[in-house]
């Protein structure tokens, strides 16, 4: 038995600063650096800017101000303001809120109280200014704590909140606001909510259309199969279009203003609802795969009292709309059955793009089936013998009610770099899958050569994102390669994999370039590894005199006992993103393409620019 003693000294009680503190991943999922647009950073900035929309939806205030600066974030709305005699209450005191009073928030997002207190606790600096019925009151804090507040002064300025916070780098290390996470996030904002206006730094982001605007946004007029049917109710709206060049299925879902990026009761419903709809519409059994093949989507709905399955609200678990109204899923497959079907009656052209866009499909998937299925065996045979993936103990979606944000795919080179990273990563969220050679260059290429070419088909098994992304059992798909020509030729290569086959996991924010130390600077007394000459520089001047300087040139030189601090605590992700100005069809031209002149005159363009750069 063991001797370990338990006594009302074990017994601790914990305010509410002091939980947030020890347990963000409870009110923030992870914390991450900013690299990711999941990262706790982010979702500070989204409590804070939910309060304000939820002024905006209750008919206050029709523009937000958003300003990040140095790490330090502001967020300025005109709504009704905080009542003043509440203003350190609905910051620093757990459930309370006037969210809870239906009849002011009827439809909001957080319902908990708990958003503004979460960011409260977890910054380093923590403002809030309420001004309203030309009065005005603050309070400021640190780590939760208060350290001032003002009395009810008098006041001109224009009703509204004011929040302004920091971070606290003890919790968020080495972090910094990456301004395209921030943009996506304040376009689905004013998607959601059309007539509002967020000014972020100076540029206003506005829509008139909604979901409508969402899809003509993220897609070239090129790659739309018809143009997007745009379909509105009381409490949902819907758009919906079928890709040209995309071959997985593409979902952009919402509740109550809030991006369920894991889906939940409404999506799983929807998906049903438009097979159902689509099926009686044409009085043919489709495949539903056949179906839904290459659709890019999104559905908004608006439910009481919405339960969602996180703090974070990524996922929606109710089954109710609330009140008097049908279930979700009822209510959904009553919307499409009626609106999608009158659409499609209304508009032959389309459902006859559609119907042929399912047969197409429908003959693809019976000519691959034989190739599928010899594919799949020889991945089981590969994973048990060849031993090219190493894998983690958990992944994405082996909880119901969070999925493992930390687990991680790294796609390596050669046997000494996997060696390397294999020996040092966290076997239970760090799973690793080594390259035999450059990967074929797949632009171009139809789905087929997904199944005929041996690496690609095994690191589509590994990822589990044949049928759909829904699947990935990785969170982060981390490339990790030698920062060398043939490193890069290889980081292109499988970039262009995810492009033309699987878009969505760069656009969903999956795919990230691993960076590792350029120079190793070290005395007797410290070790400093540098990702840059910048950072070099810095390490000879704190290091002197003559510190022994290492070049690597590549991660098989890297020991396990150093890579533990590259893949780490410390690890240094590049995200992949898509430019906005470029559809993926011309991207993948311009770069992979038999355009070689223009690539070679592009590459001594700004090869010019970098060089003019670095002599001013």
């Amino acid at each position: 038995m063991s001797d370990t003693k338990y006594t009302e000294d074990n017994i601790r009680s914990l305010d509410w600063k002091e939980h947030i503190r020890m347990r963000p991943g409870m009110y923030i999922g992870k914390l991450g650096d900013g690299s990711s647009a999941d990262d706790g950073i982010y979702i500070l900035l989204k409590e804070v800017l939910d309060n304000s929309i939820d002024e905006y939806v209750m008919g206050a205030g029709k523009t937000i101000e958003i300003r990040i600066k140095d790490k330090v974030v502001k967020v300025r709305d005109f709504g009704r303001g905080i009542p003043l005699g509440k203003v350190v209450d609905v910051v620093s005191k757990m459930n309370t809120g006037g969210k809870y009073d239906s009849r002011a928030f009827k439809k909001s997002v957080g319902l908990n109280g708990v958003g503004t207190k979460a960011v409260n606790a977890l910054s380093s600096f923590f403002k809030v200014e309420s001004f309203r019925d030309n009065q005005s009151k603050f309070a400021e804090f640190s780590q939760g704590e208060l350290k001032g507040e003002s009395g009810v002064d008098e006041s001109s300025k224009r009703k509204g909140t004011k929040v302004t916070f920091i971070p606290d780098e003890i919790i968020f290390k080495n972090y910094k606001y990456r301004n395209e996470y921030v943009e996506k996030m304040l376009r689905y904002y004013v998607y959601l909510n059309p007539g509002l206006t967020i000014d972020f730094n100076g540029e206003k982001f506005f829509s008139e259309n909604g979901l409508k605007d969402l899809l003509e946004d993220n897609m070239s007029k090129e790659d739309m199969l018809y143009p997007v049917i745009h379909l509105q109710g009381e409490d949902i709206e819907v758009a919906i279009t079928h890709s040209k060049t995309q071959y997985s299925e593409e979902y952009h879902s919402f509740v109550n203003g809030q991006n369920t990026t894991q889906g939940g009761t409404h999506q799983a419903a929807y998906r049903e609802s438009l097979v159902r709809t689509i099926r009686e519409f044409y009085g043919k059994n489709y495949d539903a795969s056949d179906i839904r093949k290459s659709i890019v989507t999104a559905i908004s709905i608006k439910v009481m009292e919405p339960v969602f399955e996180s703090q974070t609200k990524t996922k929606l678990g109710s089954t109710d709309m609330g009140g008097k109204l049908p279930t979700v899923r009822t209510y959904i497959n009553d919307f499409l059955k009626t609106q999608l079907d009158n659409y499609l009656h209304k508009n032959g052209d389309v459902a006859e793009l559609l119907q042929r866009k399912i047969l197409t499909a429908e003959r693809e998937r019976k000519d691959l089936s034989g190739i599928r299925k010899l594919a799949k065996d020889r991945a089981k045979k590969a994973n048990l013998h060849n031993k090219k993936l190493r894998d983690c103990r958990v992944h994405l979606g082996d909880t119901k009610k969070e999925r493992n944000l930390e687990s991680t795919l790294f796609i390596t080179e050669g046997d000494s770099a996997s060696g390397s990273i294999t020996k040092s990563r966290d076997v239970n969220t760090q799973a690793v899958f080594s390259l035999k050679g450059k990967p074929l260059n797949s632009y171009g290429l139809s789905k087929k050569i997904v199944y005929e070419n041996e690496e690609f088909n095994l690191l589509q098994a590994a990822l589990n994102i044949e049928e759909s992304i829904a699947d990935l059992r990785y969170n982060n798909i981390v490339i990790a390669t030698d920062a060398d020509v043939d490193g890069m030729h290889i980081r292109l290569l499988l970039i262009t994999f995810f492009l033309q086959f699987f878009p969505e996991v760069i656009k969903e924010g999956h795919l990230f370039i691993l960076q590792t130390p350029l120079f190793r600077v070290r005395n007797k007394k410290k070790t400093i590894y540098c990702y840059s000459d910048e950072e070099k520089r810095a390490a000879l001047e704190e290091l002197k005199p003559k510190p022994e300087i290492t070049r690597f040139k590549g991660l098989g030189e890297i020991s396990p006992d150093e890579f533990v601090h590259f893949i780490g605590e410390d690890i240094r992700l590049d995200p992949v993103m898509l430019d906005k100005q470029m559809s993926i069809e011309d991207l993948l031209r311009f770069y992979m393409g038999k355009n070689t002149p223009d690539r070679q005159e592009f590459i001594i363009e700004n090869l010019k620019v970098e060089l003019d750069a670095a002599e001013e």
